[in-house]
């Protein structure tokens, strides 16, 4: 069981949201929460509903309307979903990066910065001797 699975009838995610059962019946005629249907047609509201009631019923309480708090909840979706979207880019962009062939390696130059190198390459290291003292010696 996960917080997606529809598991609290009616009258218990009522019950946990704080509402009436009627208010749950008519968020869902309103789209505001979409509760799984049984093979009965009875609703059955899983812990990501009751958490969504409970955020409207929050933004109710802050004074937005019905069709504002649908708005908000439909962007914060599709902020959800973009934001998935981008972890999937980024990993397949990843993976693109890593399987290409002559992918680019990583090294420390003469003077410790980052220096970038075609995979295979040697880099011409430098045999100069450097003496270092403490300053004011």
């Amino acid at each position: 069981m996960d917080e997606y699975s529809p598991v609290f009838p009616i009258q218990a995610a009522a019950d946990l949201a704080g509402m009436h059962p009627q208010t749950l019946r008519q968020y869902d005629r309103l789209g505001l929460v979409s509760p799984t249907r049984t093979p009965g047609q009875s609703r059955r509201y899983s812990l990501r509903d009751v958490a969504r009631l409970k955020e409207v019923a929050r933004l109710s309480g802050e004074g937005l309307n019905l069709e504002g708090i649908r708005r908000i909840l439909d962007l914060e979706n599709q902020v959800l979903a973009l934001a998935q979207r981008v972890r999937e880019l980024e990993a397949a962009l990843a993976d693109e990066l890593l399987n290409r062939p002559g992918r680019r390696v990583f090294a420390a130059g003469s003077e410790g910065e980052v220096v970038t190198v075609r995979s295979g390459t040697r880099i011409k290291r430098s045999h100069a001797v450097v003496l270092w003292s403490p300053r004011g010696k």
